[in-house]
């Protein structure tokens, strides 16, 4: 038997449904059903999808890893649950560090789970970034003070929305707004209030059934040089505080 077809014989067990029941929830027979769960065939991907949704658990985690041995309960709850996180890798096994581009923005919010979107993408690697999957997104605006138009944001991705902590900054890619980059609070169980560091910007609250991804903060770049606005005292003290915001996060990380 494949891990596919244990995992997905283990997971309805564990649920105690019939194979009958499920058969019908994926509109097909019984008898083809079976076959999946005992590995006599090989489940399309109409079906992996489908099988993906009903139990709110990746492909990649069904096809891939032991169920078993992951407390799904503390997996992140959403309406429509991802399903795959692609990643490049090199030769070693290290991941890239894909870059969204300005002009692939708009598009991510529906390629973010596509493969061959996220194979197209250019990619770096900071050796100073390990033990984690990063990506790098750009910036739109002005509402998070140093960073602007122009930066880019690399994210470290989270998988638990427990593992969000109150007060730092995350990428989120949202059904709504796509991508955007602010600070977080945790409101309740199921929810996220997002705060701007530029206070003309109101916070607003985000239903965590309406996020697909979020990213923490591991480090930014800028693609364009500082102009003479960006030099005025006000700049450099917005500058000088996200610098020693950042220390600090390093060395509590060191600690």
């Amino acid at each position: 038997m494949s891990l596919f077809s244990d995992n997905i014989r283990n997971l309805r067990v564990k649920q105690k449904i019939s194979q009958e029941k499920l058969a019908e929830s994926l509109a097909i027979t019984r008898g083809r059903y079976v076959k999946y769960e005992d590995g006599t065939s090989e489940a399309p991907y109409e079906i992996l999808k489908k099988i993906s949704h009903y139990y709110h658990i990746s492909i990649d985690l069904l096809l891939s890893v032991d169920v078993r041995k992951i407390p799904m309960d503390n997996l992140m709850k959403l309406e429509d649950n991802r399903i795959l996180l692609p990643i490049t890798v090199d030769r070693e096994g290290d991941s890239f560090i894909e870059i969204i581009p300005h002009k692939a923005r708009a598009g991510y919010l529906s390629g973010y789970s596509d493969p061959e979107f996220i194979e197209n993408l250019q990619h770096i690697s900071l050796p100073w970034l390990r033990n984690g999957k990063f990506r790098a997104f750009p910036v739109d605006g002005d509402s998070m003070p140093p960073h602007k138009s122009g930066f880019f944001i690399v994210g470290r991705y989270v998988e638990k929305l427990g593992d969000v902590m109150d007060g730092k900054t995350y990428i989120l890619l949202t059904k709504n707004e796509g991508i955007v980059y602010k600070r977080l609070n945790k409101n309740g169980k199921n929810a996220l209030v997002l705060h701007s560091d530029n206070t003309y910007y109101k916070s607003y609250e985000v239903k965590a059934s309406e996020i697909l991804e979020i990213w923490e903060f591991a480090c930014s770049f800028a693609t364009e040089e500082f102009g003479p606005d960006d030099l005025s005292p006000e700049s450099l003290k917005d500058v000088l505080m996200e610098l020693r915001r950042e220390v600090r996060e390093v060395r509590e990380k060191l600690a």
